[in-house]
């Protein structure tokens, strides 16, 4: 029998994306979202790349009693944990929402997790937790300081809660992947980034833009001290990503303990460097607009994937074309995310 894997906010982005790397490796996997922030109809369109559906239930990883009774009903050997919420700005204007969904959440699962036996986890954090390094690239040795946004506060502090949790219990195997900016979509077209309401994340805004969904761009600060003012990320490809989870998966099913990966291509590029290399990919203008910085933001973050690389054999392979290419595809083919 294949390995089960539970995945967290599997219909969302990222989560979807790594359903699909998983089904097409052989694993049996069943999704857990409470669709606050993604559509049901990404399973129709997993089902429709790989050719079989991840069993699913729609629930809150805050509630327990849902947890107990999906961990009763399955064997499973791992868990994926992507549901939360994630938006930077968001979570400035409304932190109770992120420390009480995010980390409240994440306790319940675990506590689940404990309960059922099961101790793999690999979890969905972020670059966010080193807050604003005084050099670059970031490694994971880096001091995680105070991160500049409530969103980034969670993640820390969840990473915080899992090491503790293992030092208690040395059963626990668990990958803390430290992603940087996740970009692109499934090369078929299918799946992609389709946030509910306006987007918080730049590719997806700069997508619709394009297609004439939204009016124009606004670029946050062209003021940082960087080459063209503007902040400067290191954009990864969402099945690199994916790729990488699979990766971690397998590391932690050989030892026990907390281990942390960055996930990112090692490269930075500036959002108006974004821009240009979307409208080339596209062939349609973006137009956009310089305004004052937004809460949260730091100048430049990119990472030094080189740990991942000789521990996890990882590397990220798709560059900026092709991201933007995937971007486009996906938007141009569903100009209204799942809905159309």
């Amino acid at each position: 029998m294949s390995e089960q894997i539970l995945v967290t906010g599997g219909t969302g982005y990222i989560g979807s994306h790594t359903t699909i790397a998983l089904l097409e490796a052989g694993f049996e996997v069943v999704v857990l979202d409470n669709l606050c922030n993604s559509s049901v109809e990404s399973l129709n369109r997993i089902e429709r790349i790989c050719g079989k559906r991840p069993k699913f239930y729609q629930a809150d990883i805050r509630d327990r009693k849902a947890l107990d009774q999906i961990f009763a009903e399955y064997q499973f050997n791992s868990v994926l944990h992507f549901a939360g919420l994630k938006a930077v700005g968001e979570s400035v204007q409304k932190p109770l929402d992120y420390y009480e969904n995010n980390i409240s959440g994440s306790i319940t699962l675990f506590q689940a997790m404990a309960q059922a036996n099961v101790f793999n986890l690999v979890f969905s954090s972020s670059a966010t937790v080193y807050g604003a390094p005084t050099e670059m690239p970031i490694r994971e040795d880096f001091p995680t300081a105070a991160p500049t946004s409530p969103y980034g506060s969670t993640k820390l502090t969840i990473e915080v809660i899992l090491k503790d949790l293992a030092k208690s219990d040395q059963q626990w195997s668990i990958a803390l992947l430290r992603y940087f900016n996740p970009v692109g979509a499934h090369q078929s077209g299918l799946i992609g980034e389709a946030p509910n309401g306006l987007p918080n994340n730049l590719l997806p805004y700069i997508s619709q833009v394009a297609i004439g969904k939204l009016h124009e761009l606004s670029v946050f600060g062209g003021d940082y001290s960087t080459p063209d003012g503007t902040g400067v990320r290191d954009y990864i490809h969402v099945q690199d990503l994916a790729d990488g989870h699979l990766c971690a998966l397998k590391a932690i099913s050989e030892d026990a303990g907390v281990r942390v990966w960055n996930l990112g291509t090692g490269i930075g590029y500036s959002v108006l460097e974004i821009i240009h290399a979307f409208e080339q990919a596209s062939g349609r203008p973006v137009p956009y607009k310089l305004i004052d910085r937004r809460s949260g933001d730091i100048a430049e973050c990119w990472a030094d994937p080189r740990k991942a690389a000789s521990e996890l054999g990882w590397t990220a392979k798709r560059g900026l074309i092709e991201m933007m290419a995937d971007s486009w595809r996906w938007q141009e083919n569903n100009p209204l995310g799942y809905a159309s």
